[in-house]
């Protein structure tokens, strides 16, 4: 788990501008917050006259592509990029990264980890890490106010993508004054919240709700009604097409059930892994980083995940009986 930063944000912006050369990346699967996160930072370095590359092990999903500059999130190619430095946002750990992006940048030092995840492992060379902070992006944000860095519409639209889907449109516990100061100072700025708003929770595929359709069907409660769980596996995945943004955020709805402490949304992966989505209504009912970090996974008290090895069934059951014996 990490413990406490070596970077302040000026000694970062410092270093930023002082390069001439900067590749971002985010992690695999990445969600508005990591994806704004990177545009929002490549957009303002852009202005200051910096070469910038933004790569992402994924590509920038169809959900987000909504956003200026998302042509500009790319997924690497072979060979190694050439920069003066590295930037890894909005990633706990390393692997999450994704194997091409570390392949592509392993010779671009150094390495700047920026993050808001508590349980972040506090990799690179220079790292500012704020649990604190709801959002990467409300990091960005103050980053680029520290160094005085330009804030183009790209960033401040950005900006404000990523800290509303991790806060959930500035509706969950980690949001804080800070964040509600900044959402006003990007409003008087000219960003439309009415308009990010709707194209971020508004817009999705038929397919999501046929995919919504099928988990009610296998909607599991236990524990007493305390735990909500479903499960997506493979076969569904191709007969509905899913995609990897289809099944996004679905452990929320599931949360909302009144007797729920705790909701987990598993996904089965190609080559033997499952995907574990877990969300918890208080950290008073359960901190679901601490039964995350269990299987190897991390992220926030109350929204986290993990990557496990084996079987559907088999991760269901572990990761049930495990979150069975914190609430019980």
């Amino acid at each position: 788990m990490f413990i406490h930063n070596n970077s302040s944000l000026a000694e970062i912006a410092t270093l930023l501008r002082d390069s001439q050369s900067v590749v971002i990346i985010s992690h695999v699967r990445p969600d508005g917050d990591a994806i704004g996160s990177q545009i929002a930072l490549g957009a303002s370095l852009q202005e200051l006259g910096k070469e910038v590359i933004l790569i992402n092990e994924d590509g920038c999903p169809p959900s987000l592509k909504f956003l200026l500059g998302s042509d500009k999130v790319l997924i690497p190619s072979e060979g190694h990029i050439e920069a003066d430095l590295c930037i890894a946002l909005d990633t706990a750990n390393h692997d999450r990264l994704g194997a091409s992006c570390v392949g592509a940048s392993k010779f671009v030092k150094p390495v700047i980890n920026i993050d808001h995840h508590i349980t972040n492992e506090g990799y690179g060379d220079f790292v500012h890490v704020d649990p604190d902070s709801p959002a990467t992006a409300q990091i960005i944000y103050e980053l680029i106010s520290e160094g005085g860095f330009p804030l183009p519409v790209v960033s401040r639209d950005s900006i404000f993508v990523g800290i509303s889907t991790d806060t959930g449109s500035f509706r969950y516990p980690s949001t804080t004054a800070r964040t509600y100061e900044i959402g006003a100072d990007l409003l008087r700025m000219g960003v439309d919240c009415g308009a990010l708003s709707t194209a971020i929770y508004e817009r999705y595929p038929y397919r999501r709700i046929e995919l919504l359709k099928k988990l009610l069907g296998n909607l599991k409660m236990t524990a007493d009604d305390q735990i909500a769980s479903w499960c997506l596996d493979l076969k569904t995945k191709e007969e509905l097409s899913i995609k990897p943004e289809d099944s996004e955020n679905l452990s929320d709805l599931i949360r909302g059930i009144d007797s729920v402490q705790v909701a987990v949304f598993f996904e089965e992966l190609k080559g033997g892994s499952v995907r574990v989505s877990m969300r918890s209504k208080s950290v008073n009912s359960a901190d679901v980083s601490v039964i995350c970090s269990h299987f190897g996974g991390g992220g926030h008290p109350l929204a986290s995940g993990a990557r496990v090895k084996g079987e559907l069934h088999e991760v269901e059951e572990n990761v049930l009986n495990k979150i069975h014996d914190t609430i019980t």
